[in-house]
């Protein structure tokens, strides 16, 4: 009885232990999350100005805006050419591959591979490839490219995560009902899996908007705004060139409040469209 009770007060103490370590990391992630926020919208804040807000970039108001309008080109343009590739190939491995396949496990280790490589050798990639080989030089569509490259496997692998998640019951009540193998992914599987995809996307929103290495070798630092064929730098890289200078430190904090203010907006835009396509999906 007594060896009993002993086991018992064992595992109660492992368990309380084990529940005050998890709350304590999970203290310290959030700690250090608030202390970088904290840190950067202290530092930068005060040095927001309208000079910064520019129409163009000189060497007097090194204005932001120019590289705004890149960040969010670049954003849109690399996730053009990424999602739809992610998305796709993770609804072959999920719905017309056997899950425990040498394909499927060929695909997952190319992918995993893929997001491991340092982004410095992305951008040695793309500058050789890309604005060498294929002749873009450095421009914004050589910097997409090459970004996409880089969020392929971060959307493939959570767009496969979330289709796997919806119910088998969803597809066979499907083809109960005489649908065939694309309508039921197009009008059942996805819809149902649109919340999780988009949380792929929203990281590779924030992988892409602090990206600096790889562009600053394909995409290039001109402070201008670009079109395809262009050289421009996005605020990630704009921020780095000003630090890197060292006359405009202010200014830089100031680019990165602007900076986290974006993604966090992108982020928010993402879980809306989330949460209304969840709710046409559920009226339907």
């Amino acid at each position: 009885m007594n060896k009993n009770i002993k086991v018992s007060y064992k595992k109660s103490y492992t368990s309380k232990m084990l529940t005050w370590l998890t709350w304590g990391a999970a203290m310290l992630t959030m700690a250090v999350l608030v202390f970088i926020i904290g840190f950067v919208l202290l530092k930068g804040i005060p040095h927001l100005s309208p000079e910064l807000f520019a129409p163009h970039y000189t060497s007097e108001n090194v204005s932001l805006l120019p590289a705004l309008v890149n960040t969010l080109f670049m954003t849109l343009l690399a996730l053009l050419i990424a999602a739809p590739i992610g998305i796709f190939a993770a609804v072959f491995l999920v719905e017309y591959t056997d899950h425990e396949g040498k394909l499927v496990g060929l695909i997952r280790l190319t992918a995993e591979t893929l997001s491991g490589i340092p982004s410095i050798v992305y951008g040695l990639f793309g500058m050789l490839f890309f604005s060498t080989a294929l002749g873009w030089g450095y421009s914004m569509l050589a910097g997409a490219f090459t970004m996409a490259i880089m969020i392929l496997p971060l959307i493939m692998r959570t767009s496969e995560e979330a289709l796997i998640s919806v119910p088998r019951s969803y597809r066979e009540a499907s083809f109960g009902l005489g649908a065939g193998k694309l309508r039921t992914i197009f009008k059942v599987v996805l819809p149902a899996a649109i919340p999780g995809i988009l949380s792929g996307v929203i990281l590779a929103v924030g992988r892409v908007a602090g990206e600096t290495a790889a562009l600053i070798f394909t995409a290039g630092t001109v402070a201008k705004y670009a079109g395809f064929m262009d050289s421009g730098r996005t605020l990630a890289v704009h921020m780095y060139v000003l630090s890197n200078e060292g006359l405009h430190m202010d200014q830089a904090y100031a680019t990165a409040v602007i900076l986290l203010i974006f993604v966090f907006a992108m982020n928010e835009l993402s879980e809306f469209a989330a949460r209304k396509i969840s709710k046409g999906h559920e009226n339907e």
